[in-house]
């Protein structure tokens, strides 16, 4: 059975965009809703746009601010696509969420954005409880990370900016703290910049790019992303989402989170219910990227530590 998930996002990076299209048509995932921060009309249409050529219009759209002026897709995105029409989100961000999950209450949330979003549905609809949070962010250091899975750009460092949650650290401090989630998952940069979709990447994607609709438009958005900048893009979300689809791709650490001007760590705690990637195993995020076994796998782990 495939894996209800609501998906919050943000455009000023084109791997959010990639990892819509992934959930949209993924055989393990049922996407059932999409928020993004600020949630400008030109960001909206830019979502039902990518929505429509997956084949999946049926989803609910929120914005945060959908009245919100400041241009907040990148570049990339207009020049992938083309120019877009404007659209309007179904709802508020927080209503959507609280609406959907009230009708799939085992949901994941992922998000791959600043938090305002969670913190919104926290702070206005009291009786919502998460069963399991998925983001993209936060940081594990040397105190957490054992030798032989630390990057070498992190090496030495226990505490270190991360744009998620610093887009919202209020939003951050409360969903690491609050009673109401059943488990944290933190899908965090010391294992995202580990690996890159570069040329060989592409090229091993080639021949799952007609396996679902999703897909066919990740490889024709790195086809011209690559064009621009062959050294390849990051794929955070993507990873988180993988992570939210097989919880085995990762190794998982239970920690506390801490944050010290400006920037976030880890200590090592138990009974926080709240875990952070210390190591990823990337031949399995990439067989869960594009499909294979996902019958077998879905959700297979998601409570284990």
């Amino acid at each position: 059975m495939a894996q209800d998930i609501l998906f919050d996002m943000e455009t000023s990076d084109p791997d959010d965009a990639l990892t819509l299209c992934l959930l949209a048509t993924h055989p393990a995932v049922a996407l059932r809703a999409v928020t993004v921060t600020p949630g400008t009309l030109a960001q909206v249409g830019m979502v039902r746009h990518l929505l429509a050529r997956a084949g999946r219009s049926d989803v609910p759209v929120g914005a945060r601010n959908p009245a919100a002026e400041k241009e907040s897709l990148s570049a990339f995105h207009t020049q992938w696509l083309g120019p877009l029409p404007p659209s309007a989100p179904d709802a508020l961000a927080h209503e959507v969420l609280a609406l959907v999950l009230g009708r799939f209450p085992e949901a994941t949330l992922l998000t791959g954005a600043p938090l305002q979003n969670l913190r919104l549905l926290l702070e206005l609809h009291p009786d919502i409880k998460l069963h399991r949070w998925v983001a993209q962010g936060g940081f594990a250091g040397d105190n957490v990370v054992p030798p032989e899975h630390r990057l070498p750009k992190f090496e030495g460092r226990r505490t270190c900016p991360t744009f998620n949650f610093n887009g919202d650290p209020k939003g951050a401090l409360l969903a690491l703290s609050s009673d109401r989630m059943g488990r944290r998952e933190l899908v965090s940069k010391n294992v995202t910049h580990g690996l890159a979709y570069d040329g060989p990447f592409h090229e091993r994607m080639r021949p799952y790019a007609s396996t679902t609709p999703g897909l066919g438009l990740i490889f024709e958005a790195m086809e011209r992303y690559l064009a621009q900048r062959p050294e390849g893009k990051l794929l955070h979300d993507p990873i988180a989402a993988c992570a939210a689809i097989d919880p085995e791709i990762i190794t998982w650490a239970e920690v506390e989170m801490v944050r010290q001007r400006g920037e976030w760590g880890a200590e090592l705690a138990q009974g926080t219910h709240t875990f952070i990637s210390v190591a990823l195993d990337s031949e399995r995020f990439f067989q869960t990227l594009v499909g294979i076994g996902a019958a077998t796998k879905n959700n297979r782990g998601a409570c284990q530590g």
